[in-house]
């Protein structure tokens, strides 16, 4: 990911938190550069938080997911359990669900889950049934995760697949949506 140098302001990256730039060394005790802009969201992760808010926009829970193998977007989907008429209508089943089609196989061996909220139990356990690789979300669910929180399914010695999983990336924009969702309804 990091085989070329990034420039970001007037920063040079080339590793994780390795700044090549005196301008942005400073005696910051948090070691924060200041001045430096954030880094564009992936694609996938923008079109997860898309999803989101087209789910907002319909009335649902603004939760949005995308489905990537080998680079490519092969399904996206956002929560619909009003729409549907059916509880498992999450964000994450739908596009599992609709990967597993694109493909012709239950197993997603080799793609990644962009999703814009921590998945709860119920998608958490999907996640391993369908062996996705690799899991990214934006922002973190105190109350109904299962990945960070609560279950934390992926770290129980019956898990059958662990996946990896990152987080953070697009967590305002997410976090952003669901206030905005949630304060409109109260």
């Amino acid at each position: 990911m990091f085989d070329k140098l990034y420039q970001e302001g007037a920063a040079l990256i080339d590793s994780p938190g390795e700044v090549k730039d005196s301008a942005f060394e400073s005696d910051n005790a948090a070691g924060m550069a200041f001045g430096m802009t954030r880094w564009p969201l992936p694609e996938p992760m923008r079109m997860a938080l898309e999803q989101a808010a087209c789910a907002g926009d319909a009335g649902e829970v603004p939760i949005g997911a995308v489905v990537v193998k080998d680079g490519v977007v092969i399904a996206a989907a956002h929560n619909q359990p009003r729409a549907l008429c059916d509880p498992t209508a999450h964000a994450e089943v739908l596009a599992i669900r609709a990967a597993a089609a694109a493909l012709g196989q239950e197993r997603l061996e080799g793609c990644d889950l962009w999703v814009s909220l921590e998945p709860c139990a119920m998608c958490a356990g999907a996640i391993v049934h369908a062996r996705i690789a690799r899991v990214y979300y934006a922002a973190t669910d105190a109350k109904g995760g299962a990945v960070e929180h609560g279950a934390r399914v992926f770290d129980q010695p019956t898990c059958l697949h662990r996946p990896e999983v990152y987080s953070g990336m697009g967590e305002a924009e997410a976090a952003d949506l669901l206030r905005g969702f949630f304060r409109e309804r109260r």
